[in-house]
């Protein structure tokens, strides 16, 4: 098993059992949305796997609280709760949606951005990268669900 500390420089620093130290490690999840409590890998400042983490749940408490305080500073994946705005069909179109986080207006460049995972699970991608989440788009409102019919 390796720690988990923080430096100096409030890095996260990986140490393993044979007490060789990483500094600047970042937890990534393979799976973020469909399944984020398994498949996790520790990478080093280079982007090179240090550790693997078949399921966050079996860790000690100490090293799986800072994992995922360390993700949840990292990752930044808002709820739609409702779509406002129509967005026309056409590209760019323009979304003015409800999230957990408050009311925002991103860009959508392209419809290849929308992601259906399942029937009822969606992800869509702004044009600056930032991901949205729409766990269950039967808990949506009727203009909601009838925006993403398009995408169905």
């Amino acid at each position: 098993m390796f720690t988990l500390s923080r430096d100096s420089f409030q890095r996260l620093v990986l140490t393993s059992e044979d007490g060789v130290s990483h500094a600047g490690v970042e937890p990534i999840r393979a799976f973020p949305l469909s399944d984020p409590g398994r498949a996790l890998s520790i990478c080093d400042a280079d982007g090179r796997e240090i550790a693997f983490i078949d399921d966050l749940s079996q860790l000690p408490p100490s090293i799986r609280e800072t994992i995922e305080g360390e993700l949840a500073q990292r990752e930044f994946v808002p709820t739609i709760l409702r779509i406002i705005n129509t967005p026309p069909e056409t590209e760019p179109a323009h979304w003015h949606v409800e999230t957990d986080r408050g009311i925002t207006t991103f860009q959508l460049d392209s419809e290849d951005y929308v992601h259906r995972h399942d029937t009822w699970h969606f992800s869509i991608v702004d044009s600056r990268g930032i991901r949205y989440h729409i766990p269950d788009a039967r808990r949506l409102d009727h203009h909601s669900r009838r925006v993403l019919d398009r995408f169905i």
